[in-house]
């Protein structure tokens, strides 16, 4: 076979072979990926209805054959898949670069906790592992791994994340005072209940370990404590 590597934009004749790729690619993984969901016509048909002007998909072509695809959006990665014939050979590393070249910015992907290839691979072109999940968002319920390629400059691209973050956070915080003042509106006393505050805290906790409890019970005594200020 020959050896020789094209890479080139899908279109809509190429993703009956797209959805070829992507499930030999996932039933050749054996456990780094957990049970398929759907069966492999549902996965067919889904691929079949994907929108080209929503999605940069490419294919990679190896000695004239299918190899492998790739699947993004402005500020994710969504699919990169290789078949498991053409594995070991560049091109996923090839798929890689090229989203690098055209997102240079930065981007993240999903990747299952499960999955040691893929995070090797990730971590080998530059990638950050950041935030972990219980895999209860996804279809799976399998925990996996916010990776993020941090691109050309890499303190621009996580103070982005940061920004994102924080307004969730701002939208949180609103959200808790204005609970507070309604509590404090039908509270009988307005003595804080340490019990309580202690379970709050314990439940934070679980959800962010590498805090542990006593960072995350002086975080939630903050809130608590500026949150009853701010709904005197």
């Amino acid at each position: 076979m020959s050896t020789e590597l094209t890479l080139r934009p899908a279109t809509v004749e190429d993703l009956a072979v797209v959805a070829d790729l992507h499930l030999a690619a996932r039933h050749g993984a054996g456990e780094a990926f957990p049970p398929p969901v759907h069966p492999d016509h549902e996965a067919r048909a889904w691929v079949a209805g994907w929108d080209l002007a929503s999605y940069d998909v490419w294919v990679a072509e190896r000695g004239g054959e299918p190899a492998g695809y790739a699947r993004w959006t402005a500020t994710w990665l969504d699919d990169l898949y290789v078949h498991p014939d053409h594995q070991g050979h560049g091109v996923g590393t090839a798929l890689f670069d090229l989203v690098a070249s055209m997102r240079p910015g930065g981007f993240c992907l999903w990747v299952f906790e499960s999955n040691a290839p893929a995070r090797a691979f990730y971590r080998s072109r530059g990638c950050l592992e950041l935030e972990r999940t219980d895999g209860s968002a996804n279809e799976e319920r399998a925990p996996d791994i916010r990776v993020a390629w941090p691109g050309a400059d890499p303190l621009t691209f996580l103070r982005g994340l940061i920004d994102e973050v924080d307004l969730v956070l701002g939208d949180v915080l609103a959200r808790r005072t204005a609970l507070t003042r309604a509590v404090q509106a039908v509270k009988p006393s307005d003595e804080r209940d340490p019990v309580r505050e202690a379970e709050i805290a314990e439940r934070v906790a679980g959800v962010v370990p590498e805090l542990g409890p006593e960072r995350v019970a002086r975080i939630v005594d903050v809130i608590i404590t500026e949150s009853l200020d701010a709904s005197r």
